[in-house]
């Protein structure tokens, strides 16, 4: 059964863990719950106690019928038959209702363990891992952890109730007993034959699942772009190929989770017909009475039920178990961003200097190489330069998103990797090309980086964003519901958000990643405005595609290949004729023109293109 279908493979932080430090962890979990657990257990003794009674008075009821009984007698058995099934339900009830709790904080504990390591990964776990598998993780694999951990408290109970019933039946019969105990054995065998195979199948029906789930999220993330292209054919076929790969490993799942069951219950007939002949043969020579013969019929089909029920809930076992590795595998996924220390950062000035540095996403390509810069405090520095040519990847270093290779980078001349990271990134305002806008009100977006901040404060860093006069076109001002991901805004009022969100959290060093390539040119300006605001007090890394966010800066680095290859202001620049002169007149210089709609076919008027993916 060793088969791994296309699109269904491991993430690459999985790992395999053992039975045993699976257990191991598990146990560790329930650790805090020990109080509950052990009334938990006294509940489990208790009721199979009674339970093992039941058919001990049953047996004594058979031979009182063989021995002439008296009605009263028979009352008497029959009501002290019905109490004690009536005690066994409630002690029944009070395990269930410890042992869900008990599971239920477990769970609890667990799920927030795993999500608070997704919070925490840095972002080339983002990059290298698909969104929708960690999500499957962190909510479906913690739910089928909890089911198997109550599949395993009933089972509990069952064995506890054998053990009781053999010691009893040793003393009335230690010959049937030991045949009763013979057939153990071969159950046994017949189930852990089965469990490796039952293992894999339901691995590799997680990662089928997963990986829907995967396929599902971005294909319902990317409808819009899809729709645009009249793609949603190809959609669909994409999900029906991923949907088939996973049906085959279903039913091949089902193919060998449906016959354990079967293959045990042929096994379970083949022990009670021992049983049967063997007692039969007993009671004829007298050895044992009808009503015993009768109990070790009863205590063989209680004696296998457990054993049949681990290998006829292997499934839901492996789940468990799967679920269990998959889980932990995420949380002790290694870390790429490693700090050395966690020195209190303190406030910054926001000197930022890199000595040697050298950075690659994929080994062997590299980005940067034995790059130096040193950026003043306070100091507005622009970066330009061809894609690829290293000036986002920069940016992503100074918010230690991603870990270097090589060289240093200090902050205030403190190594970067000796801060605590939690305080030092307070100080870093990022705002992106696609700013990302939580669902909920527009005032609630501003402020998520000071949630404690008034609704005041909130207006007053909105309104210093282009005077305010976007807030207007809004129905709802600060209350307007902003939608999934910002869809109830145009990109223009996702950017002006974003600003506003970094200018009410005040950091010391501000970093623009093209924050106005994807805006018209009049929401630009009212950026602009803003950006006088933004950048006053603090050094401002702008990485840019428009003129007017280059011009203004103190300082501007030209990058190719990763590395600086002209640096000045934009005139000085200009005047030198280099690199930078060339991109100005190629692409810049259009930017510098007033914004002419021309006519098109039809009579519709089309803005000015201009390619803004070169700077």
């Amino acid at each position: 059964m060793g088969f791994i279908l296309h699109g269904l493979d491991t993430e690459s932080y999985d790992r395999t863990y053992s039975d045993r430090e699976l257990v191991r962890r598990i146990v560790g979990y329930f650790e805090p719950e020990r109080r509950r657990m052990i009334l938990v257990a006294t509940m489990i003794l208790l009721n199979s106690g009674f339970n093992t009674a039941r058919p001990l008075l049953i047996t004594r009821g058979i031979d009182m019928l063989a021995a002439g009984p008296t009605t009263g007698a028979i009352v008497l058995l029959s009501l002290t038959i019905m109490t004690l099934g009536a005690v066994a339900w409630i002690l029944n009830f009070w395990r269930q209702r410890a042992s869900a709790t008990a599971t239920g904080n477990v769970v609890l504990k667990l799920r927030q363990d795993v999500f608070k390591t997704v919070t925490e990964h840095d972002m080339s776990f983002y990059d290298e891992n698909s969104s929708g598998r960690i999500v499957s993780r962190v909510t479906s694999d913690t739910q089928d952890f909890s089911q198997v951990v109550t599949l395993v408290m009933d089972l509990m109970s069952q064995v506890v109730l054998i053990v009781i019933l053999l010691i009893v039946l040793l003393f009335i019969n230690w010959k049937l007993t030991l045949l009763v105990l013979s057939t153990a054995p071969f159950t046994v065998l017949l189930s852990l034959s089965l469990r490796k195979m039952a293992r894999q199948v339901t691995l590799q029906a997680k990662q089928a699942r997963a990986t829907v789930n995967a396929n599902v999220q971005e294909s319902v993330s990317g409808i819009g772009v899809a729709k645009s292209f009249r793609q949603e054919q190809a959609l669909y076929g994409e999900f029906q190929d991923i949907n088939q790969e996973t049906y085959v490993i279903g039913l091949k799942r089902g193919i060998v989770l449906n016959n354990i069951f079967p293959a045990l219950d042929v096994m379970a007939a083949l022990a009670t017909g021992l049983i049967v002949y063997a007692g039969g043969a007993s009671a004829i020579r007298g050895e044992i009475t009808p009503g015993t013969w009768y109990l070790f019929i009863q205590a063989l089909s209680l004696f296998l039920f457990p054993l049949t029920s681990i290998a006829s809930f292997w499934s839901q076992f492996q789940d468990g178990l799967s679920a269990a590795e998959r889980v932990f595998a995420l949380i002790d996924a290694e870390p790429k961003v490693i700090q050395t220390d966690s020195q209190p950062v303190g406030t910054l000035e926001g000197k930022i200097e890199f000595h040697g540095v050298s950075f690659a996403y994929r080994p062997g390509e590299d980005v940067l190489e034995d790059f130096s810069l040193t950026i003043a405090p306070g100091e507005t520095l622009a970066f330009v330069g061809h894609t690829g040519a290293g000036k986002s990847s920069l940016a992503r270093l100074i918010a230690r998103f991603y870990e270097f290779q090589d060289g240093q980078i200090l902050i205030d001349e403190r190594d970067i990797r000796t801060l605590n990271l939690t305080e030092y990134r307070r100080q870093i305002g990022m705002v992106p090309q696609a700013p990302f806008l939580f669902s909920g009100t527009l005032l609630d977006n501003i402020r998520y980086g000071v949630p404690g901040a008034s609704e005041d404060e909130v207006l007053m860093a909105a309104r210093g964003i282009g005077n305010g006069d976007w807030l207007d076109d809004l129905p709802q001002g600060l209350h307007t519901d902003v939608g999934e991901r910002g869809a109830s805004l145009s990109m223009g009022q996702r950017q002006l958000a974003a600003l506003a969100r970094v200018l009410i959290h005040d950091p010391a060093i501000l970093v623009l990643d093209e924050a106005t390539a994807s805006v018209d040119p009049f929401t630009e300006a009212q950026i602009q405005e803003g950006l006088e605001v933004v950048f006053r007090d603090r050094t401002s890394i702008i990485i840019a595609h428009r003129l007017s966010t280059v011009k203004n800066a103190d300082r501007t680095i030209v990058l190719e290949g990763g590395k600086i290859i002209e640096e000045g202001t934009h005139d000085g620049l200009l005047e030198a004729g280099g690199h930078y002169a060339d991109l100005y007149n190629t692409y810049f210089r259009h930017q510098s023109l007033d914004y002419r709609p021309w006519e098109g076919e039809m009579g519709i008027r089309l803005p000015l293109a201009v390619d803004r993916d070169v700077v």
